[in-house]
């Protein structure tokens, strides 16, 4: 199991200088990784409720952009593996896209993993200007635009939405072939996508009779595809809700004691292949930066003994 913390970027953590300085501490704790999130906006009266039927949490509309919280992170860090979880790749042209995440791999010296979804609510592809119909098909050629950009030289790209003349994109990320991508989402498209053509899915901790239902329609894409199934990370976040006494056990994969909800994260990770991470997102669960990190070492005591390092 890799330990991986949120980077601090809304609500009350919304402070570039805070979020440096708290990235700095989270390395020192001993974590593998960071992980930005993307909001665009909190529409005052979604169309659609926020996912799991509660309200969408106020300090989401603060918030700092996903890609410069990361480049803040790489300034505060040396080690530390920082991703997307998830970036919503669709707000903007795939080249343009593709030239941001590679800048972003070269600030923090080949340390990126690029996560990138759909998003869920319709408000802010409307904000954005991009279409709510036809994501999946949109995603397939921003993939194959990134792969393209990445590891052609020259590039050259025709397709339905985007056409790039035979040309020179330069500089390449310095992981190579490309930085690795991770795939958001909980539908069997998403999962089919997975094993099909990403190097990870970017998960969430819940029952695990679910998860083994959505994993086997990745494991089942990546064997028709000729792909090893095995050689796929999965990274599962969890938004806990800590309590000081034990609640629920139906209710630990989201909320319960410390002890409670990493216990449900070890049984996550042991259907895995040793390659599985989590992802403690602990900015709904504290206002102060002081109360994140005595969690986020709370949550690293209680983990790291089933702890595998990054290399």
């Amino acid at each position: 199991m890799r330990i991986g913390f949120s980077v601090p970027q809304f609500g009350p953590f919304a402070d570039p200088d805070s979020t440096a300085a708290m990235c700095t501490a989270l390395e020192a704790l001993g974590c593998d990784s960071l992980w930005a999130a993307d909001r665009l906006l909190a529409p005052l009266t979604p169309a659609e409720g926020y996912p799991g039927g509660q309200p969408m949490p106020v300090r989401y509309g603060t918030h700092l952009d996903p890609l410069l919280a990361l480049a803040v992170a790489a300034s505060a860090t040396e080690r530390v593996r920082l991703g997307s979880s998830t970036l919503n790749a669709l707000w903007q042209p795939p080249l343009v896209l593709a030239r941001a995440l590679t800048t972003l791999d070269l600030i923090s010296h080949g340390r990126l993993d690029v996560g990138i979804g759909l998003g869920w609510m319709r408000e802010e592809y409307e904000a954005a200007g991009v279409p709510w119909q036809g994501r999946g098909a949109r995603l397939e050629e921003t993939l194959d635009v990134l792969d393209a950009v990445w590891r052609c030289d020259p590039v050259v790209h025709t397709g339905p939405l985007w056409t790039i003349p035979e040309s020179t994109v330069l500089p390449k990320p310095l992981q190579g072939p490309r930085p690795p991508v991770l795939l958001g989402g909980f539908t069997p498209p998403v999962l089919e996508r997975v094993g099909r053509r990403a190097d990870g899915w970017l998960g969430a901790s819940m029952p695990l009779p679910h998860l083994h239902g959505l994993w086997a329609v990745a494991v089942e894409a990546a064997e028709r595809a000729g792909r090893d199934p095995a050689g796929l990370r999965r990274v599962f976040r969890v938004n806990p809700e800590v309590t000081t006494a034990e609640t629920d056990p139906a209710q630990t994969h989201h909320r319960g004691t410390v002890r409670q909800l990493c216990d449900h994260l070890r049984a996550v990770c042991e259907t895995g292949t040793g390659t599985d991470e989590v992802l403690v997102d602990l900015q709904l669960a504290t206002d102060s930066p002081e109360e994140y990190l005595d969690l986020a070492a709370a949550f690293m005591a209680e983990l790291t003994p089933w702890r595998v390092s990054a290399k």
